[in-house]
């Protein structure tokens, strides 16, 4: 097991790579635990649970809801939790999101963990403290920001995963690398048939350093004022694909950084023979580098983008595999890009 940790406004989160669920009573204080997870998760693995109160929800996008989370508030109040509860979330993006959020909220804030059992919760939504669920359609509209006090990333539980999911959380990781190490992009294309079958080595070390880098990100600009901004590269036209076409987050985000890279050579910041580089590395993990999409319904999406500042997003740029920078984009310049590349 590695350990990596964030430090940050609401207190340390410790990330804790290669650990089992088994051991996660370790880490639960001598309180009420009350445990959110989903369907699907808990038929697989209720047996290893720790002791507490299960909730468990439904599956998809659409769970991630204000309605789901008043669900889970009458079940916690009908349980007898209180502030001296601890909420642990076992699932993965969409529990983990929901879990922060519910625990951020309920009494003004409960402790709360997660243990993560997807690979994109491993390397991306249980990591950093963004807490938060859709609404009015638009992606994590609503949320705070607020630290679990640890996460556990099993690196068995992944085995179970459906293929798809195993890709979405590659897109996470090649997202990773090509913003902030090039030795990392190496090693995956060198390695991409292992890392697509789980190997155990393989897979261990894509998430760990998928973890050191957004916890080094975090514990610089935990609310995303500057810096963090940088974890959105390929976000900004993801979300608006996955709004509008209903394509898993993993898959928006690769054509999403296709998108990127291609607007970062047009700027004349990347050279062409990386985007051929990323571009090659996210089909070959199986990802796409492009949608059949209606332009004008990402464009419509882009308008309401919550990164959005008056008609400029701050939108992130390669301008080298592994290394980035944010700069300002109009709407229009956007816009025009999007429909040019959709």
């Amino acid at each position: 097991m590695v350990k990596h940790t964030i430090q940050g406004s609401t207190g340390t989160s410790a990330l804790l790579v290669g650990e089992s669920i088994q051991n996660a009573g370790r880490y639960l204080p001598d309180s009420p635990v009350f445990i959110i997870t989903d369907n699907v998760v808990a038929d697989l693995y209720a047996h290893l649970f720790p002791p507490g109160q299960v909730i468990a929800l439904g599956t998809g996008e659409q769970i991630k809801t204000l309605d789901t989370v008043a669900t889970v508030f009458e079940q916690l109040i009908a349980g007898g939790a209180d502030r001296a509860s601890f909420i642990l979330g076992i699932g993965g993006g969409i529990v983990c999101d929901i879990t922060g959020f519910v625990a951020s909220t309920f009494m003004r804030g409960v402790p709360f963990g997660f243990v993560s059992t997807t690979l994109l919760a491993q390397v991306d939504a249980s990591v950093g403290g963004k807490n938060g669920v859709n609404f009015g359609g638009y992606k994590n509209m609503v949320g705070v920001f607020s630290q679990p006090d640890f996460v556990i990333c099993d690196m068995d539980l992944l085995n179970s995963l459906p293929a798809a999911e195993v890709r979405c959380g590659m897109a996470e990781i090649v997202k990773h690398a090509a913003i902030e190490d090039a030795q990392m992009f190496a090693y995956l294309e060198e390695n991409t048939n292992k890392a697509i079958a789980l190997d155990q080595a393989v897979i261990e070390k894509l998430v760990s350093d998928s973890v050191v880098i957004k916890a080094a990100v975090v514990n610089r600009d935990e609310k995303e004022h500057g810096e963090r901004r940088k974890l959105n590269f390929g976000h900004t036209v993801g979300h608006a694909l996955e709004k509008t076409t209903g394509i898993p987050h993993g898959e928006a985000v690769s054509a999403g950084m296709a998108v990127a890279a291609a607007i970062s050579a047009k700027r004349g910041l990347l050279a062409g023979k990386d985007v051929v580089r990323l571009t090659t590395l996210l089909a070959n993990l199986g990802l796409p580098t492009a949608v059949d999409a209606d332009p004008g319904q990402i464009v419509a999406a882009l308008a309401k983008d919550k990164k959005k500042e008056k008609d400029v997003i701050h939108y992130v740029l390669l301008d080298a595999i592994g290394s980035c920078r944010i700069e300002e984009i109009s709407i229009a310049e956007l816009n025009a890009s999007v429909r040019a590349l959709v």
